[in-house]
């Protein structure tokens, strides 16, 4: 989760996860303008008028339920987001006094908040480790499950103010370098049982939105559908430049250097903004920037029902 602002009249406070495709939030805010990156919510730095030029609330690996990485034992799921957020919204009550707080948030503030993909990896699908999960919770229980989280999360979020929401659907995760090669398809394949849950979940979120919509009063939410975005690069990689939507450029094992992620020994492509994807799990910053204009002034087929432009005019 992060806040930033944009300029001396909008303030926008993303709360995101860093999963598949959690950094394109970064090109999104500089697509409106940001003329500085968040600070991370924990660094010793993070107090102050500084949080009016953004927080950063992210945490790798963690998703909407807080089971959600648990191999990476010191992640933040958004529940634990979403307090830290509270605590940075009384600091910002003490900062510009309670009034000119509200109409701050409520009036010149943007939410954006871009999970669940890691629900899905880093949870129903972990190899082995899942395997007890999936016993107890079918895939549509386990969706049920993280719509009823996500409600709640955002609801609290409306009780603190927030009214101007921008959430993004799952990706395509059954196409990741991660899943390909994990799974040895072929280059044009993708992972069903992968999929076939990011497109329930997705439906089923926007579902909620509407009805988010409709009850909480004042809020606007909208849909960023990353989902068709980053599968238009993969089936049509080509035309926008690219040279591989199947191999990640900073990675190690099987045929789409997809297995072990990037760490300093890796091994590195020769020109990254030719890879659709940067490491196993993640589109590259050439994706990331496409994907944010789109989001920034595209049409209802990848926003709706306004792009974030819009939204931030409101």
């Amino acid at each position: 989760m992060a806040l930033k602002c944009y300029n001396t009249l909008t303030l926008l406070f993303f709360l995101t996860n860093l999963s598949f495709y959690g950094n394109y939030y970064v090109a999104k805010g500089e697509e409106l303008g940001v003329p500085s990156y968040a600070v991370p919510y924990l660094a010793p730095n993070a107090t102050g008028k500084v949080i009016l030029n953004g927080v950063n609330y992210a945490s790798g690996g963690g998703g909407i339920l807080n089971a959600t990485g648990s191999l990476f034992v010191n992640r933040l799921g958004m529940d634990i987001q979403v307090d830290y957020f509270n605590i940075t919204r009384k600091q910002i009550d003490k900062l510009l006094g309670e009034a000119n707080a509200r109409e701050y948030i409520m009036n010149k503030s943007m939410f954006s908040i871009t999970v669940g993909s890691n629900d899905f990896l880093n949870n129903y699908l972990v190899p082995v480790a899942s395997i007890g999960t999936r016993v107890s919770q079918d895939p549509n229980a386990f969706v049920d499950n993280m719509i009823t989280h996500l409600r709640a999360q955002l609801t609290r979020l409306y009780q603190m103010d927030a009214r101007r929401f921008v959430v993004a659907n799952v990706g395509p995760i059954g196409c990741i370098p991660y899943q390909k090669s994990i799974n040895q398809l072929k280059e044009g394949q993708c992972v069903d049982l992968a999929e076939n849950l990011a497109i329930q979940y997705n439906s089923r979120l926007k579902d909620l939105l509407a009805e988010l919509n409709d009850n909480l009063h004042g809020s606007t939410f909208v849909l960023a559908n990353v989902y068709d975005l980053v599968r238009e690069l993969i089936t049509n990689y080509g035309k926008y430049g690219f040279r591989t939507a199947s191999v990640a450029c900073c990675g190690d094992g099987g045929q789409y250097a997809g297995i072990i992620p990037c760490g300093p020994t890796s091994t590195l492509c020769s020109d990254r903004y030719k890879h659709v994807f940067w490491d196993p799990y993640h589109p590259s910053e050439a994706a990331n920037i496409l994907l944010a204009k789109q989001l920034v002034d595209g049409d209802k087929r990848y926003v709706s029902p306004i792009n974030l432009r819009q939204l931030r005019d409101l």
